[in-house]
């Protein structure tokens, strides 16, 4: 009876590991719909190509978050940002927090090779409404560009930043 009750209870262990193995929240194609944004990344002006900083893209809580760490090739300026899809809305969110005590709060979603994600309306001092828009494209060349634009009315449009990520090359170890 003993050895009948180890080999259940082994079996119980056995199915309860597969499944929680095979049991993921964020495994759908809209959850995997930002993953070519993920890597470690050496960032330049699209404008002359000078340096715009560094940023490590990463997956965490079990897939169901994209966290960028964001270091500015400007000394003393960093920020992050949590991206996820929302299933209630089905919309993918990010939410940005930087050192100067800024944040920024866009949702959208992905079109073809890009990620469009927009802010809601919101009033400058000169009191006319605008909305941030910041489109990432996947390039064929593994490349990704961020184009950050401030819409305003009547079509005026200003760009906030434009950037190219490029892939950091890992060397080997030998």
């Amino acid at each position: 009876m003993r050895k009948l009750l180890f080999i259940f209870t082994l079996l119980f262990q056995v199915v309860l590991c597969g499944q929680s193995a095979n049991n993921c929240n964020c495994c759908s194609e809209n959850h995997r719909a930002f993953d070519f944004w993920i890597g470690e990344w050496e960032v330049v002006n699209s404008q002359g190509g000078s340096p715009a900083g560094s940023s490590v893209i990463r997956r965490e809580e079990d897939g169901c978050v994209i966290r960028e760490n964001w270091t500015s090739a400007k000394a003393g300026y960093t920020g992050t940002s949590l991206n996820f899809y929302n299933t209630q809305t089905n919309e993918w969110e990010q939410l940005w927090i930087d050192n100067a005590g800024a944040s920024l709060k866009l949702k959208g979603h992905r079109v073809g090779n890009q990620m469009i994600l927009t802010s809601d309306e919101f009033t400058k001092a000169d009191g006319k409404k605008y909305r941030n828009r910041i489109t990432w494209t996947k390039n064929e060349d593994g490349t990704v560009r961020q184009l950050w634009e401030v819409l305003g009315q009547e079509n005026n449009v200003s760009i906030a930043f434009d950037g190219v990520y490029q892939k950091v090359e890992k060397t080997k170890n030998r």
